[in-house]
Parts: structure tokens; C-alpha cells; sequence
């Protein structure tokens, strides 16, 4: 009995002493010697001493000859352990792998399973098979490990990711093991900590905040992702971060260097909650549009006021005279004002919205300038696109009219090719067709001849394909169509019509010449449709009856039965005698905006409001109902309008 528990201390022994041998370098397994061992235990106490005394050669042979001999002993699997070690030693890896595999294989109940698989990833490691360390790391971590291992594989996993160039993973990973660590073994790696945060940037430290649990490593974290928003003068964002961190870690190494940040900061960051700029070209060739815009923004304002007496804004007005360095000295004096935000501009959008970016101030912009969102996060447009517009009537046409085969007749200019670009690209993703394309001098007044080219009767057309061509007409057009006076094809007409619906994106003047000569040409029984441009009473007056049932698109509609639209108009004519527009409507709704996310109790900076901005959904304003899409650009349900007699009417409410 005394001898068996002798002999069951040695095998303790022997274990304590190979839990830590792989961290240093290889040691050998002291076996206190009782007075009687066994061939095996003499055997493997002879191939300690010789591991001991670095003779790897006879050593290996040794452990060898033990595992041949005994391999059903408990030992057997420390004998495998120690035979990787040696292959480990001398470099020589798969062997070193195979040793530590068949340990792992033929002995899985073994307490030194987890060094054989915490071997593997070193050597896996030392070869640069980084994805096949990762692999072996996340099976460590799986298993029910002591915390030995679990800090090991930790360290190892966040160098695997450092050397993958993945600095947010590596400190997700040093953040584990500096958890797992004791006090000595937490000021290394905290140094790996530092090294990481310094190769991250903000948008990974942003997305790993969400990842780490409230500890010392988040900690660092946040105090470095502040320190980057400061850097970037998003002052607002790392008021927000230092003050978080000091709240969850006031005792944390960097806690009063966050404190004298935070009161720096603050003096750059005030603002008043009750201002905001107002950008507009008062003056200059674009006044007249300014103007407009004034009118919507101070009606907008009057009317929030008198319903939040306690707490009324204020709007401070910068004439940008359509000068662009005019509408940077405007943002400059409106962030030494303070202001919450900005309302405008209509011109010099783009020079305004990269001071104001730059300064960290929500604009909004009132422009149709290409990519304008794409300057900064502060930087949002609440205005009638061709974007827009082209994708409500090629939706309309097709989804809901059916129509397939389109003709696009358009000016030879930037407004015109604009549009016709952008009307070929929709209407092709909507799976139509454009089977005519023609385009025509802006000066000109006489349009025959793009419109014989549309029509297929400019040039000579062979008999049997003029034959092919309109029985293929006449089978899919339908004849039920009440607009667009004149028959399609007169009996000695050679006129082709082998499309439903004509897009002409033009001024009324110019569409109020044309839409009468289609008819001429007898081009009828397609749908008419044009732009924002044609809801003009003058379109009406030049083409009449040419005109009946053709549809355009618009932002804003005086004459909707919305309750909403209503009000608006009614209470404008009342103060200014004059019935709003569409500027006046966008500016409207803007200043709207703007007013109703500052009366959020938890605006309490710039980045608060910019970030309420970014949320808005679903705004029912008069302009139509309006979103911000995920680039700031708004998103909005616009009207259909119609011609019916000598007036436009809103479809759907005829």
C-alpha cells in the first residue's frame, strides 16, 4: 500500500512540473526515486536525466524505447510530450506535430492534451500558417481548458492577428488574456494592448466597442477612439466618449488626462441650441431664389415659436451672394455664432458644406450638386433630384401604366442629356425598353426633323419592314389612351410608332413648341411625360389640347388635398399675399426638420442632432413624405401630376 502511494505522488509530481514546461524552454520531469520502482519508471526517470543534462539525442531514444515498451502507463503520454518538445527543440516541425497529433489521438483522457494542442499552435505560429493557428485557437478555446491555457492561446491568437494586419481581432484578443491574467503578467501585455490600438482606426475601435465587455482594456479603448474624434474635429463625439469613460472607469490610468480634455474640448464645442444659420444668395444673380427660400424658412419659424413659447429659436441670416468664398467666411461666422446647425445653401453648396463639415456643424443643404453627401457625415440635402423624379415616372409608367417601349427626345444640353441619361439607365433597370432617342438644338424652333427621325419616316424605310414594324405596333398599343389628341398614323402617312410613351426633359416654352408638332407629325396615342419644369400654367397655354393626360413629376403640388399642404398654403398667403412655390416648400420643410429634432431632450450636442438627422423616417412635410437615406440624401415620395383640361391635378385624386 505504501508503495503505491508513493507511487501515486510521483505521478502527481510529474504532472504539476509538465504544466508549465512548454512556456520556457524544455524541462525535464523529476521523478523522486523510492525503494522499489519498475522497469518503466527507471526507464523513464533514465530518459528525464538525459533531457535534463541536454542530451536529446539519447533522450529521444530513450522516451522511444518507453513508449514502445509501456504504452498503456500513464506516463506514456508525457513521454510523447517530451518527444515533441525534443523535434520542437531541433526545428524539426512535423515531427514535433506528429508527436503532439498522436498524443491528442491515442491518449484523449490525458491531462497533457492541452499542452499537446496548445504546441501545435505554436509551431503552426512559428511557420506563418496564421488562418491554421486561428483554427487551432478557436478549438482550444472551445474545449474546458484551465486558465493557464486560456491565457496562452489568448496571447498567441492576438499576435496571429497583429501579423495578419488585423489590429481590432489581435485586441479583442489581448483584452481576453488580460483578463485571465494576474498583475505582473497584465503590465506586458498591456504594452501589446497599446500597440494595437495605435494600428487601429476609428471606424474598428468604433465597431469593437460593441464587442468588449466594460474592463480596463475597453477602457483604453475608448479613451483612444475619443482622442481620434478630437483629431478629427468631431468634438461633439469625443465630448460623448471621454465623458462616458471617466463615468464607467474614473480611477483608470488615463481618467484625468480625459477630464482636462473634456474641459478643453467643451470651450470648442458650445453651441447655442436656440440658433441656427441660415445660408441664402440674398444678392447676386440668384437672389430671386434666395428670397423664396427666406420666405419658407421665416414662415417655418413663426410657426414653431408660436407653439413653443418657452423655448423659441432663432435664425441668424448670411447673404452667400452665390459667391463661394462669400458662403465659407458665412460658415466660419456662424460657428464663432455658435449656431446649432445650418439651413442652406442653394449655390455654393459644396464650398459651404466642407467648412461646415470640417467644423463638425450639421448643414442641410437645399441643392441638387452631384454626391454632395459624400463630403462628410455632417452633411445632408433636402431638395428635388433628377434622381428622384426619373425613377417615380419610370416606376409609374411601368409598374402601374404598363408601358415598355419608351422614346426620349431631348435637348443637346447639360439638362437635357442629364435627364436622358439617367431616364435610359431606369428604365432599362425596370425592365422597359427605349426604342427611340433622338435630340435636338436648344435654339431651335422647328422640330421635324428629330421627330420624323423618332418616328421612323426620315429616312426611306423598306416596305416589309414598315409592315413588320406597325402590325407589332398596332397589336401591343393600347386603344383605350385619352390624351395626346391626333390619330397615329394618317392613311398616307408613313409614320412608324413602335413606342408608348415620349420623354421630352425640357422648359414648358421649348415642350409647349414641340408637344403640338408630334401631332403634327402624327405622333399620337402615346403618354406624354416630362419634368418638374413642365408644371407650368405656360405648357398649358402653348400646347392645349395637344397636351391631355400628360404627366410629369414635382416636389410640391399648392393645389394637394393633403391637409397638411392646406394649411401651409393657406397660412402663407395670409402673410405674404402670394401662394408658395416649390423653394419655398423645401425650405419649409428643412427649417421643419431642423426645429423638431432640437426639441429632443437629448440634443445635448452637435453630433447628437446630426445623428437624430441621419434617423429622420418617414417626416410628413409638404413637400411630401421624406426620409434620409443611409448617404444623407433625402428620400421622397413625390407628386404625380396630370393635365386635365386647362389645370394640373394630383393622380390619384382626380
Amino acid at each position: 500500500m505504501m508503495f503505491r502511494s508513493l507511487k501515486k505522488n510521483i505521478y502527481i509530481l510529474l504532472a504539476i512540473s509538465l504544466w508549465f514546461f512548454w512556456a520556457c524552454a524544455p524541462k525535464p520531469v523529476i521523478l523522486p526515486v523510492p525503494p522499489k520502482l519498475d522497469t518503466g519508471d527507471i526507464l523513464f526517470s533514465e530518459a528525464e536525466k538525459l533531457f535534463e543534462e541536454k542530451l536529446y539525442d539519447k533522450a529521444l531514444e530513450s522516451y522511444e524505447g518507453y513508449l514502445s515498451r509501456f504504452p498503456d502507463r500513464p506516463l506514456a503520454a508525457a513521454a510523447l510530450l517530451k518527444i515533441g518538445a525534443i523535434y520542437t527543440a531541433r526545428g524539426k516541425n512535423l515531427e514535433a506535430r506528429n508527436a503532439y497529433q498522436r498524443l491528442i489521438n491515442e491518449y484523449p483522457d490525458s491531462s497533457f492534451i492541452p499542452d499537446a494542442e496548445v504546441e501545435i499552435m505554436v509551431i503552426l505560429y512559428n511557420e506563418s500558417k496564421y488562418r491554421e493557428v486561428i483554427d487551432q485557437a478557436n478549438r482550444i478555446l472551445a474545449g474546458r481548458i484551465p486558465q493557464f491555457y486560456l491565457l496562452k492561446t489568448n496571447i498567441l491568437l492576438g499576435d496571429t492577428y497583429v501579423a495578419l494586419d488585423s489590429p481590432d481581432d489581435a485586441f479583442y484578443s489581448y483584452a481576453a488574456a488580460y483578463n485571465q491574467a494576474d498583475h505582473l503578467q497584465q503590465e506586458s501585455i498591456l504594452i501589446k494592448l497599446k500597440e494595437a490600438l495605435e494600428r487601429m482606426n476609428s471606424a474598428e475601435m468604433t465597431s469593437l466597442l460593441t464587442r468588449l465587455e466594460d474592463n480596463e482594456p475597453k477602457g483604453y479603448l475608448m479613451y483612444h477612439l475619443g482622442l481620434n474624434n478630437a483629431r478629427e474635429g468631431k468634438y461633439d463625439d469625443a465630448l460623448r466618449l471621454f465623458s462616458s469613460f471617466i463615468a464607467k472607469f474614473p480611477e483608470h490610468e488615463y481618467a484625468e488626462k480625459a477630464r482636462g480634455l473634456i474641459e478643453n474640448l467643451s470651450k470648442k464645442t458650445m453651441y447655442d441650441p436656440s440658433a441656427i444659420g441660415c445660408m441664402l444668395p440674398l444678392s447676386g444673380p440668384y437672389k430671386v431664389y434666395g428670397e423664396r427660400a427666406l420666405r419658407g424658412i421665416e414662415f417655418a419659424l413663426s410657426q414653431h415659436n408660436s407653439r413653443n413659447i418657452h423655448r423659441p429659436l432663432k435664425i441668424i441670416i448670411k447673404d452667400t451672394e452665390s459667391d463661394s468664398n462669400k458662403a465659407v467666411q458665412a460658415v466660419e461666422e456662424l460657428h464663432q455664432e455658435n449656431v446649432a446647425a445650418i439651413l442652406g445653401p442653394i449655390i455654393t453648396a459644396e464650398a459651404a458644406a466642407m467648412v461646415s463639415q470640417a467644423k463638425g456643424i450639421p448643414i442641410i443643404t437645399l441643392t441638387q450638386k452631384d454626391n454632395i453627401t459624400d463630403i462628410g457625415d455632417n452633411v445632408f440635402r433636402n431638395f428635388l433630384t433628377p434622381i428622384m423624379q426619373v425613377r417615380t415616372i419610370v416606376s409609374y409608367a411601368i409598374e402601374e401604366l404598363g408601358v415598355k417601349r419608351f422614346a426620349i427626345l431631348y435637348p443637346d444640353e447639360n439638362y437635357g442629356t442629364t435627364f436622358m441619361n439617367l431616364f435610359w439607365d431606369e428604365i432599362i433597370a425596370f425592365g422597359g425598353k427605349v426604342v427611340g432617342l433622338e435630340s435636338y438644338n436648344p435654339a431651335q424652333t422647328d422640330f421635324a426633323d428629330p421627330i420624323k427621325k423618332l418616328a421612323g419616316c426620315y429616312y426611306e424605310v423598306p416596305e416589309d419592314l414598315k409592315n413588320q414594324v406597325q402590325q407589332s405596333a398596332d397589336v401591343e398599343r393600347p386603344d383605350d389612351l385619352d390624351h395626346h389628341g391626333g390619330n397615329r398614323e394618317k392613311e398616307d402617312s408613313n409614320v412608324i410608332v413602335d413606342f408608348d410613351a415620349v420623354i421630352i426633359p425640357d422648359a414648358p416654352k421649348k415642350a409647349g413648341l414641340i408637344i403640338p408638332q408630334l401631332a403634327f407629325h402624327d405622333i399620337g396615342n402615346v403618354y406624354l411625360f416630362g419634368t418638374n419644369l413642365w408644371h407650368s400654367d405656360t405648357l398649358i397655354k402653348m400646347a392645349k389640347e395637344y397636351l391631355q393626360g400628360a404627366m410629369m413629376t414635382d416636389g410640391f403640388f399648392a393645389e394637394s388635398s393633403s391637409d397638411v399642404v392646406r394649411n401651409f398654403v393657406s397660412g402663407f398667403e395670409d402673410v405674404f399675399r402670394e401662394k408658395p412655390g416649390f423653394i419655398e416648400a423645401v425650405a419649409y420643410d428643412t427649417a421643419m426638420i431642423v426645429f423638431q429634432k432640437l426639441e429632443c431632450p437629448d440634443i445635448c450636442f452637435r453630433s447628437a442632432l446630426r445623428d437624430e438627422l441621419a434617423r429622420l423616417h418617414s417626416f410628413q412635410g409638404v413637400t411630401g413624405i421624406t426620409s434620409f437615406g443611409v448617404n444623407r440624401d433625402a428620400v421622397k415620395k413625390l407628386y404625380l401630376l396630370r393635365v386635365k383640361g386647362r389645370r394640373f391635378v394630383e393622380l390619384g385624386y382626380e
